[in-house]
């Protein structure tokens, strides 16, 4: 049906709420059998975090924030202290709707202490077109591989459930032996240490953020933010941030995700990861053969 001028906004307004679900939606994982994120203390955001830009396309409430994008600016965040190991987690709900081009983002990173040569390590959301799922990306940079040639770790996922319509918690561990994603609980990725080449030793900041990245986003960039459908907003509650940061002493304990102090998975969660992996993975570096292995020695070691 062809609509008017007069009509267009309206209609705008309408398919910008239609979500159609995943094909896999409605699976879900096994329980992993340890939930760590119940291990540690939630915080209200201004306890942990501050303003980093945009400062006037984000709101605070007693516990979270609400960031946006729009054609003027986007917005983020960063914690007030560097760690350097850590659970870091965060309840996240997305937009629905169109969002192609746009990045919601939760990470660590020394970007600003070590500019050009930073490590990171990613949590993002993948903006989307109407009817199709969100994706969200993990990634691990080290010593300036995400500077100038960039070097990616990624792993990407669909998720079992809608992120648009309600919160759920998304966390990252990182200790020195290994970094773990988990959603809700359930570990997606471990990523472990197997030199100190290939892994993010330096401290690192917590971040948020939400941004245009149209040029590679959604589908390689095929599909760009359109802002007619601005604001496009993240919402962020429920912080967690507990471990050791730059300045605690050097006897300070790593913590884990799993039942054990030592680190690693149980094998119940592992099995969970596994399950993820084999229903939910759509892309691994790893396995991307198009890719140069050798800058990526872990894959084959």
């Amino acid at each position: 049906m062809a609509a008017f001028p007069s009509q267009l906004p309206l209609l705008l307004m309408v398919l910008n709420i239609v979500v159609i679900s995943p094909t896999n939606a409605g699976y879900w994982p096994p329980s992993p059998g340890y939930y760590p994120s119940s291990r540690f203390r939630s915080m209200s955001f201004y306890k942990g975090y501050r303003n980093l830009w945009g400062a006037n396309h984000q709101s605070v409430d007693n516990s979270g924030i609400t960031i946006w994008l729009d054609s003027s600016s986007g917005s983020g965040f960063k914690s007030v202290k560097p760690f350097r190991s850590g659970y870091f987690g965060a309840s996240i709900k997305l937009q629905p709707g169109y969002t192609a081009g746009v990045i919601t983002a939760f990470y660590l990173s020394n970007n600003e202490a070590h500019p050009g040569f930073h490590d990171e390590v990613d949590i993002e959301f993948l903006g989307t077109t109407f009817g199709k799922p969100y994706t969200l990306q993990t990634n691990v940079y080290i010593r300036g591989s995400g500077d100038g040639r960039i070097i990616g770790r990624e792993m990407k996922f669909h998720l079992w459930f809608d992120p648009t319509r309600h919160f759920h918690h998304y966390a990252i561990l990182w200790n020195p032996k290994e970094i773990i994603f988990l959603v809700d609980d359930v570990p997606i990725r471990r990523y472990p240490r197997k030199s100190a080449a290939t892994f993010p030793l330096r401290p690192m900041w917590v971040y948020g953020s939400i941004w245009d990245a149209s040029s590679w986003a959604t589908e390689d960039g095929k599909y760009k933010a359109d802002y007619r459908y601005q604001p496009f907003i993240g919402k962020f509650t429920n912080f967690k941030a507990s471990g050791c940061t730059a300045y605690a002493p050097a006897w300070c304990r790593p913590v884990s995700a799993s039942p054990f102090r030592s680190g690693g998975l149980s094998g119940q969660q592992y099995r969970a990861m596994q399950w993820v992996q084999s229903h939910f993975l759509v892309y691994d570096y790893c396995r991307d053969y198009k890719r140069d292995h050798s800058l990526t020695p872990e894959c084959w070691r």
